[in-house]
C-alpha cells in the first residue's frame, strides 16, 4: 500500500516507577533519516529505539522525542566518604592544638564540609526501562503508520486519476499525429500547384518522397510507445506495498524527457496543446511523489 512520508503519532504510558512519553513525526526527505531527543541520562535507549522505527519507517526524516519522568522516587543514595571525614576531624584537631584551643567539631559541622557527604545516582535498569519505553514507542508508531497509509490512498487515488489523463492525451496524440502527415501531404501538393500555376504535372514519386521525409522526422512512435510503458510502471508500482517512491520519481523523470522530444518535434497546434497538458500533469505528479514513500 502507497504511503506518504507525512505522519505523526505520540502516545503515554505510566507505571508506580515511571511516566513515560513517546512523540514521533515525519517529513519528507530523499533518505531515512531518524533523530531521536531523550534525556542524556537514558542515551542508551536510541539505538534500540532507532531499530524498531526502522522495521515500519523506509523514507522520510523521523523527528522523536521520549520524555522519561520517575515517579516512584528519587532513587538517589547518600554517600558517606568516611576517610575525607576522618581526615578533616584529625586536621581540625592539630590545628585545635597549634592554636592551644579546645576542639569543639559537630558532627552536622563535619557533614557540611566539602566530599564528606554526596548524593550517588544509581544507574537505570536498562532492560527494564527499554521494556516500558517500548510499549508507548509501538503505540505512538501505530499511529504514525496509520496517518502515513491515510494520506497514502489519497496520494495514489490522485496519482491514478493523473496517469489515466496522461494515457488519454497521450492516445489523442497518437491518434492526431497521422493527420499532420496527411496536412502536410496537401499542403505541399497544394503549393506546388500554385506555385506552378497547374501547369506542371506534379511528379507523384517526388512528392511521396518529400513526404515521407517529414514523416520522418517529425515521427514521434517510439516516444509514444515508452510513454505508454511508463504509465503502466506507474500504475503497478502504485500497487506495490513496498517503496516506491524514488522510482515513481524516476519514471516521471523518463516521461518528461520523452514527451519534451514530442514538443521538439510538433508540427501541429492540437498536438502542443496536449504535450503542454500533459507536461502539466508530469510536474503536478512529481510534487506528489515528492511526499511517497
Amino acid at each position: 500500500m502507497l504511503r506518504s512520508m507525512t505522519g505523526y503519532g505520540r502516545s503515554q504510558y505510566d507505571n508506580l516507577d515511571y511516566k513515560i512519553t513517546v512523540e514521533m513525526k515525519t517529513v519528507n526527505s530523499r533518505f531515512l533519516e531518524i533523530n531521536v531527543r531523550l534525556p542524556k541520562k537514558y542515551s542508551f535507549l536510541e539505538k534500540n529505539f532507532k531499530e524498531v522505527v526502522q522495521r515500519e519507517i523506509h523514507r522520510g526524516r523521523v523527528e522523536a522525542w521520549i520524555g522519561i519522568e520517575e515517579t516512584g522516587g528519587s532513587g538517589y543514595k547518600v554517600k558517606v566518604d568516611k576517610e575525607l571525614a576522618m581526615d578533616y576531624y584529625k586536621s581540625l584537631k592539630e590545628l585545635a592544638n597549634f592554636l592551644d584551643i579546645s576542639p569543639q567539631i559537630s558532627i552536622y559541622e563535619l557533614s557540611r564540609l566539602e566530599g564528606v557527604l554526596s548524593l550517588e545516582e544509581p544507574a537505570p535498569d536498562q532492560e527494564e526501562i527499554w521494556k516500558y519505553v517500548l510499549i508507548p514507542l509501538e503505540e505512538a508508531l501505530l499511529q504514525l503508520v496509520e496517518m502515513r497509509r491515510k494520506e497514502g490512498a489519497n496520494l495514489k487515488a490522485d496519482l491514478e486519476k493523473r496517469n489515466d489523463n496522461i494515457l488519454n492525451m497521450i492516445e489523442e496524440i497518437e491518434k492526431k499525429h497521422p493527420e499532420v502527415v496527411k496536412s502536410y501531404e496537401d499542403k505541399l501538393y497544394q503549393r506546388i500547384k500554385e506555385i506552378t500555376g497547374n501547369q506542371i504535372e506534379v511528379d507523384e514519386n517526388r512528392l511521396l518522397t518529400e513526404v515521407a521525409v517529414f514523416a520522418e522526422k517529425i515521427d514521434i512512435s517510439e516516444e509514444i510507445t515508452r510513454l505508454k510503458s511508463h504509465v503502466e510502471q506507474i500504475r503497478e508500482n502504485l500497487n506495490k506495498a513496498e517503496p516506491v517512491g524514488r522510482k515513481l520519481d524516476f519514471i516521471l523523470q523518463e516521461m518528461h524527457r520523452e514527451i519534451n522530444t514530442i514538443s521538439s518535434k510538433s508540427q501541429d497546434s492540437t498536438i502542443s496543446y496536449y504535450v503542454v497538458e500533459v507536461k502539466g500533469e508530469i510536474e503536478k505528479m512529481r510534487e506528489q511523489v515528492q511526499n511517497v514513500e
